[in-house]
């Protein structure tokens, strides 16, 4: 995993999550996808605040983990879950 620059709008990776060193849904959503045996990019917005100015103009939201699997915007670990849930979260990891 790596802290990247690249926005999900200007490069989309299959999984960008923005995050913070202390929040603990931002490690739950990690863990998830390391269950699925998936990996990812980490914008960390508590070190660069132009992260998270870019992440509140992309999501219109503040908190953290927000989640965008191949540009698509997921919204934070609760959606994710919700998502997977609903049974929507396979078919977007697998493209």
């Amino acid at each position: 995993m790596s802290v990247t620059d690249t926005a999900p709008s200007e490069a989309p990776e299959k999984i960008v999550i923005y995050t913070t060193a202390i929040c603990p849904y931002c490690v739950a959503a990690k863990n998830f996808l390391k269950s699925k045996g998936e990996s990812w990019t980490e914008v960390r917005i508590d070190l660069d605040p132009a992260q998270r100015e870019k992440m509140m103009s992309l999501t219109r939201r503040t908190s953290v983990p927000q989640i965008f699997i191949r540009g698509t915007h997921v919204g934070g670990y609760d959606d994710m879950i919700a998502l997977h849930r609903a049974g929507g979260l396979e078919p977007l990891l697998a493209g």
